[in-house]
């Protein structure tokens, strides 16, 4: 096989490696960065010794992910208490084609969030069995286990992703009545309007990275995150609708700048929970020229 039927063969299986990389490591960049990896990798072998294409570059991804995950734990600038991963924005009457397959499987940033709580082992196997369908006998020689103990990695994530990330409404339309009510209280700086649609236990996270520490926080209950976003309604004007990885949110852009992305999970005709991300650096890293015009 020479490097053009090669390379051709490897951009077939991009957009799987992509949202492999995506759902482990919750950032483009780094999903990218994998993904390029991986093609490096495949360069350096024979490839006429790789039987399953697909199977052996979803394994070089898996195993370039684990070891970026395992060396996120001697970088103390990033916290994962207030982190949240990168967001898959797309227009408001639907996903952009080319998302899809990073959006299968509702892959929300509240499933992220949970598998950011993860050991990088238990995220590997519970990602790439339970999302990706790889077996665990593949799996097991990535993280170096035995496929019994691997079976267990899986379980015990799922145990924990279930408990913390129930599944939210499905019903799209239910679910921006709420987020447009909210928007909507916000504007109007009605408080009693603002909890009424926000669930008791409602947590807020918002991430402003490194060059924004101060608006990094993490926010819970009903009261304290509707005093929040009365504060902040001076910029309800800007709201502008989307889908935030596949489910109801909204871009904000005052003056032609987005300031902020916010992602919303709703349970029960309520908002359970509510992302930000706020970090100048990411958000300029985001293709979002549709809602600053």
């Amino acid at each position: 096989m020479d490097e053009t039927e090669l390379a051709r063969n490897f951009e077939e299986h991009r957009g799987h490696l992509r949202a492999v990389a995506y759902r482990m490591l919750g950032s483009f960049n780094e999903a990218d960065d994998a993904v390029q990896e991986a093609w490096l990798r495949l360069a350096r072998t024979d490839a006429a010794e790789v039987t399953n294409l697909g199977g052996w570059l979803t394994t070089v991804v898996g195993r370039i992910c684990l070891n970026l995950l395992r060396s996120r734990s001697t970088r103390p600038e990033l916290s994962l208490d207030t982190h949240v991963p990168d967001p898959v924005v797309s227009p408001a009457d639907g996903v952009d084609p080319e998302d899809e397959a990073l959006l299968a499987d509702a892959v929300g940033l509240a499933l992220l969030v949970v598998l950011d709580t993860l050991n990088p082992a238990e995220r590997l196997a519970f990602v790439l069995h339970d999302m990706f369908a790889v077996a665990f006998d593949e799996i097991a020689l990535i993280v170096d286990r035995s496929p019994a103990a691997t079976r267990q990695l899986a379980s015990r994530a799922r145990r924990r992703v279930q408990d913390a990330a129930p599944a939210p409404d499905t019903d799209l339309v239910r679910q921006r009545a709420v987020v447009d009510a909210f928007f909507a209280a916000s504007r109007a700086g009605d408080f009693e309007a603002l909890v009424a649609v926000l669930d008791p236990e409602v947590v807020l996270r918002a991430d402003g990275g490194t060059s924004r520490p101060t608006f990094s926080a993490i926010i819970r209950g009903g009261v304290a995150v509707a005093g929040q976003a009365r504060t902040a309604r001076q910029l309800a004007p800007f709201v502008k609708p989307a889908l935030i990885n596949g489910i109801p949110g909204a871009v904000i852009a005052p003056r032609g700048e987005v300031v902020s992305i916010m992602s919303f999970v709703v349970r029960e005709g309520r908002i359970t929970e509510i992302h930000v991300l706020g970090d100048p650096h990411r958000l300029r890293g985001l293709d979002l020229a549709a809602w600053v015009g």
